[in-house]
């Protein structure tokens, strides 16, 4: 049952992101991505893995260090939890990017791979989008008249 709850994990995140990538411009998926509520299914997954290795998860968590986290993950069920849980927050960083992407006025040929790596490796993907908007904001910066621009 471990097995099933850790694959279904990412299969109930894998459409939202597959609407991003390849339906960016659908008005359901512009709905869909806005929604915080696409991780519910995955965090009740995240419940079914973690609350059979609570104490396990706590001792974790309240005092953490590498040891504990190893205890943990050793586990199956606090294997499969953690992978829950950075499934669903993954997804609400996808999400969050393809927003502001669409923001910028990204082309979906530039969104698409980078939410592709976003997946694959979240932490890298977000970098770049944060890099990508830096450029932007300086470029829409500077074609901004003097008079119109605002600070932060």
């Amino acid at each position: 049952m471990t097995g099933f709850l850790f694959d279904l994990s990412f299969y109930l995140a894998a459409p939202v992101w597959l609407l991003m990538v390849f339906a960016p411009r659908w008005a359901w998926t512009v709905r869909i991505a806005r929604s915080p509520y696409t991780v519910l299914p995955i965090l009740a997954v995240y419940l079914g893995l973690a609350v059979p290795v609570l104490p396990e998860l706590w001792a974790a968590v309240s005092g953490p260090s590498l040891d504990g986290f190893r205890e943990l993950t050793v586990l199956a069920n606090g294997a499969g939890a953690i992978w829950a849980q950075v499934i669903a927050w993954d997804l609400l960083i996808g999400q969050w990017m393809f927003l502001q992407a669409r923001r910028m006025g990204l082309h979906p040929l530039v969104t698409g791979p980078l939410l592709v790596l976003t997946v694959l490796l979240s932490p890298f993907g977000v970098l770049v989008l944060l890099a990508v908007r830096a450029v932007h904001s300086a470029r829409t910066a500077k074609d901004r008249p003097e008079a119109v621009r605002i600070s932060a």
